[in-house]
């Protein structure tokens, strides 16, 4: 999803934060990709438009959104931290080859809930769904491979 800037003032105002040059850059690439980035790969796609940006610049003002509730840390299975822009109720596809994350929109997987045995004592307030497995192209890959010999 592409966002102007006055959609990026108006989310950083609603959710009291500062709105910059650099962080509404930082915000506009994670809002406009579905591939989850690390902050790397957010710190080489803005650089590109705001050749004066840190890496500090970048870390930072991820902490502060996902602060903010703007964006979500997805760490699952990585070994370093992912971003995504979409804050709305979704659960994800893992690909335990390549470290794919695709978004799952499922009505279903949104209504889930646990009884109070379950839940043991927790107040639940949300919860994410993340399927684990190999994407069609890891799989293609691992059937392309020779056998192993052993």
């Amino acid at each position: 999803m592409t966002l102007d800037p006055q959609d990026i003032q108006t989310r950083f105002r609603r959710h009291a934060v500062r709105v910059t040059r650099q962080r509404a850059a930082i915000y506009a690439a994670l809002a406009g990709t579905t591939s989850h980035p690390t902050a790397e790969d957010l710190y080489r796609l803005v650089k590109r438009q705001q050749p004066m940006i840190s890496r500090n610049t970048v870390y930072y003002t991820l902490g502060v959104l996902r602060k903010a509730g703007l964006v979500q840390e997805v760490n699952v299975g990585h070994a370093v931290a992912r971003f995504d822009g979409n804050v709305s109720m979704h659960h994800h596809l893992i690909c335990l080859g390549c470290s794919q994350i695709i978004d799952v929109m499922d009505e279903g997987l949104n209504r889930l809930d646990l009884s109070n045995g379950q839940a043991r004592g927790f107040h639940v307030v949300g919860h994410r769904v993340e399927f684990h497995g190999y994407c069609a192209s890891c799989r293609q890959t691992q059937h392309d491979a020779p056998p192993r010999r052993g």
